[in-house]
């Protein structure tokens, strides 16, 4: 079921981006978030079942909201000022979503926080959708924030020096 949703998605990505590389990109931010939903559902005691699997699903899909935020903001920088200073449209992009970003995130980890953390009858198939959600989007956030316009600025580096004219 996962590994269908990852194709799905890398297929959408790459007709939205246009590019292999942006869709690739983005998805080096999902190999956090299913360590961030993994390790709290080790350290919650929960186990790997249907319920955390739709929230891996979830998560996956607001993890990879959110580097489309940051990514295309960063592309319509470039085709506004070129590539003569990527490092410095890199750094102004994610300084320019770094807000809305946040608040994206920030929205689901909070309403979602309560029912990963509910202890009352009927809680056993929420509890492990919300602690996936929200533990794992917590690690995606931060490398979307941070690690994310790395790597980018890393990729198209070394694609404009491997193919200039």
């Amino acid at each position: 079921m996962v590994p269908l949703a990852l194709a799905v998605m890398l297929i959408l990505l790459i007709i939205a981006l246009g590019k292999i590389r942006m869709a690739f990109t983005i998805l080096m931010v999902i190999p956090l978030a299913i360590f961030g939903g993994m390790l709290a559902l080790n350290v919650r005691g929960m186990t790997l079942n249907v319920s955390s699997a739709v929230g891996f699903i979830a998560l996956f899909g607001v993890a990879i909201q959110n580097g489309v935020i940051m990514l295309s903001h960063i592309n319509d920088l470039r085709k506004q000022r070129g590539d003569d200073d990527l490092k410095s449209i890199v750094v102004q992009g994610a300084r320019h979503r770094f807000r809305p970003i946040l608040m994206t995130a920030s929205v689901a980890v909070l309403g979602l926080l309560p029912a990963s953390l509910s202890t009352n009858i009927g809680s056993d198939v929420q509890r492990p959708l919300a602690t996936v959600i929200v533990y794992g989007l917590l690690f995606a956030t931060v490398v979307t924030l941070f690690v994310l316009p790395v790597i980018y600025y890393a990729i198209e580096k070394h694609y404009l020096t491997t193919h200039k004219k």
